[in-house]
């Protein structure tokens, strides 16, 4: 053969080799992390006691996620929730708190819950979304209402709380018990003094542990609709719609003030624009004076000037001139009910009201403080 055929036959099967090696080692190299990825994408995760599932479709940036906070359920899906809601019929509806309806629904399994349907402006955005419903579901306290679990779906995002039997505080200081299903079982009656005061305490509780965690909570909207009850009438801390967690300082900038009129403290009224622990002892003040004179603080009524005047102004006219007795809730029955134990009351509310935040006792010293308070 040619000598120089037989080089040019050479060089080109060398050539052909390297192609092939090369051809090889990028298949190799290429699979593996192919077949890496591709199990992740749809692979639950899992973390302590809550099952977490999410499926990201970057064609239309959708995330679905699912999580329970208590071992007792299985991980809630959203299908499950619009059956057991009715597809969040407005017959369900028990309550409208912050951000959201809340309905009435039995799952699957049997147990009743309450859901609560967020707005679309609830929360910026999914990551924030997820932090809160983190911190908020690994909150235990006996007078905090539980969360046991939420779906979201895109912009569809809903929370899944333990149901509290007897409905809303408020229902019971006026008798709105009507409008509700609850009205049906559960015939109204006026609460006693020493129901209410236990009902307080039991706020006082829940707020000074949300306000003595590592990293505070403030709750931004206490108020008597956000007050559960039970079968007991032990109170629980209702609707976190609007809390934020805060630093070691109790401030935090991110933490807007917020809350509803007759209960926000006069700061944030006035222009203030961080929320603070102080301005939950506010609300907690007017909470206290709501409980006792069965005023709503969010609706103003007339004086005996006739003119219009808002309770925490009215409970302050009439302590000048010491006629506390004349404040009680005409439904309160007063047989037995000592004057010196009322008069402790409001002077505690007052402290809470006061208009001066640094005035303000945190909610420890008045847990302390409520404990003197006489009850028969």
């Amino acid at each position: 053969m040619n000598p120089a055929l037989q080089a040019f036959l050479a060089a080109a099967a060398s050539f052909v080799a390297v192609i092939l090696i090369f051809g090889a080692l990028y298949v190799f190299c290429r699979d593996p992390k192919r077949r890496r990825n591709e199990p992740t994408r749809n692979r639950p995760r899992t973390r302590n006691t809550r099952a977490i599932a999410s499926n990201t479709e970057l064609s239309s940036i959708t995330v679905t996620e699912s999580a329970t906070f208590d071992p007792s359920l299985n991980r809630i899906s959203m299908p499950e929730l619009i059956d057991a809601t009715r597809d969040f019929s407005p017959e369900l509806i028990i309550g409208d708190g912050s951000f959201g309806m809340v309905y009435k629904a039995k799952l699957a399994s049997g147990v009743s819950v309450a859901v609560k349907k967020l707005s679309a402006d609830a929360f910026q955005g999914f990551r924030e979304f997820r932090a809160e419903m983190e911190t908020l579901g690994n909150i235990r306290h006996p007078n905090i209402v539980k969360m046991l679990g939420y779906c979201s779906t895109g912009s569809d995002r809903v929370l899944i709380y333990e149901f509290v039997e007897k409905g809303s505080l408020d229902q019971w200081l006026y008798d709105t018990s009507s409008a509700s299903d609850m009205a049906e079982t559960i015939p109204w009656m006026p609460l006693s003094w020493v129901t209410r005061i236990n009902i307080v305490k039991g706020v006082a509780k829940g707020l000074a542990y949300m306000h003595n965690l590592d990293t505070a909570i403030i709750h931004r909207d206490i108020k008597a609709s956000n007050i559960l009850l039970d079968a007991n009438f032990e109170a629980y801390i209702a609707d976190f719609g609007l809390a934020r967690r805060i630093q070691g300082s109790h401030l935090h900038v991110s933490t807007q003030v917020a809350g509803t009129m007759g209960y926000m403290p006069p700061e944030y009224i006035n222009g203030a624009t961080k929320a603070t622990t102080n301005g939950d002892v506010y609300s907690f003040g007017v909470l206290m004076l709501e409980i006792i004179t069965g005023k709503r603080p969010n609706f103003p009524f007339k004086g005996e000037d006739g003119r219009e005047i808002r309770l925490v102004t009215w409970v302050n006219d009439m302590v000048v001139q010491q006629r506390y007795m004349e404040m009680v809730d005409a439904n309160l029955s007063k047989d037995g009910l000592k004057e010196i134990a009322v008069i402790e009351y409001f002077k505690i509310a007052m402290m809470c009201a006061n208009e001066n935040c640094i005035d303000r006792p945190p909610m420890n010293d008045v847990v302390e403080i409520l404990n003197g308070i006489p009850t028969c």
